[in-house]
């Protein structure tokens, strides 16, 4: 049994809607949600011209090894509408792993944990809601630690 730590968001539709469709697909394919954040309204990352994003936060205990959870969680946004146009554009929804029990894995395409996460306030923020003190196995720091000394400023709101 593994207890992954996911990044659910979007920021095309009716983002509050695709975001709980998103979580019934998750636990109808990958396994039990344990415990969601809020719902945080954040600005764009990467590409700040389009759309504010809504991000949640999810643990989600599963039986899923870090590749299939992958597979299933691309199935679901291909399922929701999403189409890779471009890099950091905007979408319906996005479905990131971002750690999996203490696991380091680094692969052509998974990398554990999510190698921008201590980047990203959008992220951090939501996670420490739910995970405050889960420790980054590669950068010996909690959530919130890594919360405290994020560089990144853009604005992450509750909703």
């Amino acid at each position: 049994m593994n207890t992954a730590y996911l990044l659910i968001g979007g920021n095309l539709g009716n983002r509050a809607a695709y975001l709980e469709q998103a979580l019934k697909q998750i636990e109808a394919l990958c396994g039990s949600i344990t415990h969601t954040s809020s719902i945080y309204e954040t600005a764009a990352w990467g590409n700040t011209n389009q759309p504010a994003f809504y991000n949640q936060a999810i643990q989600l205990t599963t039986l899923l090894p870090p590749e299939t959870l992958l597979e299933q969680l691309l199935a679901i946004e291909i399922e929701m509408g999403r189409v890779r146009t471009q890099k950091y554009g905007p979408r319906t929804i996005d479905l990131d792993i971002l750690m999996i029990d203490d696991k380091v894995l680094d692969t052509k395409t998974l990398t554990i944990p999510h190698p921008q996460l201590h980047n990203r306030r959008f992220a951090l923020l939501p996670l420490a809601e739910i995970a405050p003190s889960l420790h980054h196995p590669i950068l010996d720091k909690t959530v919130s630690e890594l919360l405290v000394n994020c560089p990144d400023t853009l604005d992450v709101q509750k909703k």
